[in-house]
Formats: C-alpha cells, structure tokens, sequence
C-alpha cells in the first residue's frame, strides 16, 4: 500500500492558544490554513499575530488545544520564517543565501536564487552592509533556498521604504507562484489588499474573522474589524 506524500498542509488549528506569565496571548483559536494563495493576518498591535506565526512555524508550542500539519507534525523542516528584521550572518550575500542549501550545488542554487530577488550583483557584498530592503530580499532568497512548503512571513516590509515594499511584494508573489503557501502578518492594508486571498484578523488574542479578503475587506462581520480599516485605535 501507497504513503500518501508528507504534507504540512492544512494547517489546523482547534483551540489552540498560547499564555507566558500568566497572561493569555492566543486564546480558543480554530482555523484551517489551505493550500492556495497568500493568506494575510491583521490585526492591532499586540492582537497575537507574531505568535500565531510561530506556532504554526512550530517555534512554540501551544499551551492550549493542539495545531496540525496536515499528515506530519508541525515542524521547522517543512517551513520557514522570515522576520521584520532578518538576521544576517557575518558572511556574503551568496554565503547567506547558500546556508542550509544541502548538497554540491549549493553555491550555483544560492546563485540562482539571488539573481530572481534581484540582488546577484551583490553576490560578494558582505550581508550586513546590505540596506534594510537588500537583507530582506537576501533572507526570502535564503528560505525560499529551503524549497519549503509553507513561507511564513512576520511584517517583512514594516521598516521598507515604498520603493523596497514594492520589491519584496514581488518576490512574495514570485514565491507563491511556484506553489509555496505564503502566510504572512502586516499591519499594511494596502499590502494586504495587494496581496491577500483570505483573511485572518486577530484582535486581543482571539480570531474574530477568516474570510476572502474581497469580503472582509467590502463587508467586515465584526465592529473590532470595522474599526480596525477605519483606521481607529482598538482598545
């Protein structure tokens, strides 16, 4: 009898939440992640959206319910993240890229790939002297570099000036392109709009929306949403 192949896709959430001290971060969160185009999460500062990456990166464990990975455990292996501000290595651009590239062909794959964001005329540029839009482009070569089946993605443009959102959103779609399942958090609504299929929005721990963007962005269900594209302070 046939295996059916490993997949990290859906991601399930049933309930699953996260407290540190005492306090409630993520509270009774059900969601399904699917295959497809990028799935954007919003919400206000502190609404939980850096730790619901993480959970679903497997960087924390959820301290309430449980989160599946399809047919495998949730695990770093088959995913991978990208910070707002990416950590670069005392090393080139192409040494960054090559870095957790298995095999011979390493250095000819991180060359490849920086050459698709752009960057392969600064191949031998020591990473750390790159501008804030070069390194991130460097550190989504560097995951992409791990052929993983879920990129996630935690505010990548925040610090970026127009010109340099506008390069990293065209490798955010390049990447999804090739099958990859982008799951990123912005606090940009133009970029969400741009980029988004579906939805999640966050607000005090709790999910209060997963819906296409087309109708949350039309017709939010919620007032906390509502408020949120008004552009008012959530409290």
């Amino acid at each position: 009898m046939m295996r059916a192949p490993a997949t990290s896709l859906p991601l399930t959430l049933d309930r699953a939440g996260f407290s540190a001290t005492g306090v409630d971060i993520l509270h009774n969160v059900t969601l399904t992640i699917a295959p497809g185009e990028p799935t954007i999460i919003l919400g206000p500062n502190g609404a939980g959206k850096s730790v619901l990456l993480r959970l679903c990166h497997g960087l924390l464990r959820p301290t309430q319910g449980s989160i599946r990975a399809g047919n495998v455990s949730v695990s770093t292996e088959r995913t991978a993240l990208v910070f707002q501000r990416p950590v670069m290595l005392r090393r080139s651009a192409l040494a960054n890229v090559a870095y957790g590239i298995s095999g011979k062909a390493a250095r000819d794959r991180a060359l490849q790939l920086l050459q698709r964001v752009g960057l392969s005329h600064l191949a031998q540029r020591p990473a750390r002297k790159l501008s804030g839009g070069e390194q991130q482009r460097v550190a989504l070569a560097r995951a992409w570099g791990r052929e993983p089946e879920i990129l996630f993605l935690d505010e990548p443009t925040a610090s970026l000036d127009p010109a340099a959102t506008r390069a990293v959103e065209d490798i955010v779609r390049e990447i999804s392109v090739q099958g990859v399942k982008i799951v990123m958090a912005t606090h940009d609504l133009g970029q969400a709009r741009r980029l988004a299929n579906d939805v999640v929005f966050l607000h005090k721990g709790k999910l209060l929306e997963h819906t296409p963007a087309a109708g949350f962005f039309a017709a939010p269900k919620t007032p906390q949403a509502a408020a949120f594209l008004r552009g008012e302070l959530l409290t």
